[in-house]
């Protein structure tokens, strides 16, 4: 099988879909692979590195679509590169449908096989390929959110951690996974008051022994969110449903629970967020206001951190990819159902139940298991 890795041209992206050692490993089983030039540059991966491990660089990436079978990447394909899609050619990347119709559609239509990270689930319920990603993603929510608290930033003009004399910032972190308790961790150590949400009561004794005491679990219900919105300096949107759109938590007149300066991460937003004034940003145009509360929406947080996201993606994307590779894609969901669910289309056809939904679109259940 010939496997392209193009580079990615999503705005502020600095991941790539393959180290050299992936190169390696699907070289020394037979296949070929096709490295975009310059595409790991921004993780640090030099063309060198994957010429020494068994690649072949080639100058643009439309060559790459136009001779690999199977597309290894990191988000989804952008306009751009909608029309190098070609029938049946494996694309394995983020594609994150349900945020996006449009997107959605050109896929349906260019007869291509979109096989999605956020939906390769084991059978433990875990999503290994989207954890790597969620506890980067939480670990920077905290980060980013102690920024935007600075008044500079139209913040409060709060420190997380407070100073002796002065309390410290309050914290609600809306959902309890990996993204969630990552946030909660990070939060806590900084020294804040952390409130962690979740409707899973398993999930929350969980984190109430594991957690420090600076972090409170608490159910999910709308008059408990509502309560924790009055009191908190930053809130974190940490939920999904895989493969959906995210559940609607705040709406537009709960910000005016909120304090003046407070701020809103949204790591939903992938997912078509949980805050009804949430919209897509962008690493270099990362934050709104609205009604005096400070939104931030990027769309591919850990982008922003390409070296340690790039490896950490790559550790847990390359066993599958020599799955697919290995057997072929219709073997390889025969015979490993996490594969078979992570088929969001196939030629034409939805074959996630979440994405038809979404969209009140034909489901066709070739892969359901």
């Amino acid at each position: 099988m010939i496997v392209g890795v193009p580079k990615e041209i999503k705005r502020d992206e600095y991941r790539v879909g393959l180290l050299p050692v992936g190169a390696e490993e699907l070289t020394r089983t037979g296949h070929q692979v096709l490295v975009e030039t310059g595409a790991g540059l921004g993780s640090g991966l030099c063309d060198h590195e994957y010429v020494a491990h068994g690649a072949q660089m080639v100058p643009s990436a439309r060559e790459i679509y136009g001779r690999a079978d199977m597309i290894i990447k990191v988000k989804e394909p952008q306009p751009q590169e909608i029309p190098l899609l070609r029938q049946r050619q494996i694309v394995f990347t983020y594609f994150h449908f349900a945020a996006d119709r449009k997107l959605t559609e050109n896929v349906l239509q260019s007869g291509s096989i979109a096989v999605a990270y956020e939906t390769l689930r084991d059978e433990r319920g875990s999503l290994p390929l989207l954890t790597p990603m969620s506890e980067v993603a939480g670990r920077m929510s905290i980060q980013e959110g102690a920024k935007y608290l600075e008044r500079p930033q139209m913040g409060r003009g709060i420190l997380l951690g407070g100073v002796p004399g002065v309390e410290p910032a309050y914290i609600a972190v809306l959902g309890g996974g990996v993204v969630g308790a990552n946030a909660a961790k990070v939060a806590a150590g900084f020294g804040a008051h952390v409130a962690v949400l979740d409707i899973n009561m398993e999930r929350l004794r969980y984190l109430d022994d594991i957690m420090p005491r600076n972090v409170t679990a608490l159910f999910s219900d709308r008059h408990t969110i509502r309560q924790q919105l009055g009191r908190a300096d930053l809130v974190i949107g940490a939920v999904l449903v895989p493969g959906a759109r995210a559940p609607m938590l705040i709406e537009r007149e709960d910000l005016k629970l909120m304090k003046p300066g407070s701020v809103i991460i949204d790591v939903a937003i992938d997912q078509g967020g949980c805050v009804a004034t949430s919209r897509p940003t962008t690493h270099s145009d990362p934050t709104f206001v609205v009604d005096e509360v400070v939104h931030y929406c990027v769309t591919n947080m850990p982008g922003a951190v390409g070296r340690t996201s790039t490896f950490a993606l790559c550790n847990v994307t390359l066993p599958w990819a020599l799955k697919i590779v290995n057997r072929g894609l219709l073997d390889a969901a025969e015979h490993f159902p996490p594969i078979a669910r992570a088929i969001n289309v196939y030629e034409g056809e939805v074959t996630n139940r979440a994405v038809a939904e979404t969209f009140n679109l034909p489901y066709h259940p070739r892969f359901e298991k």
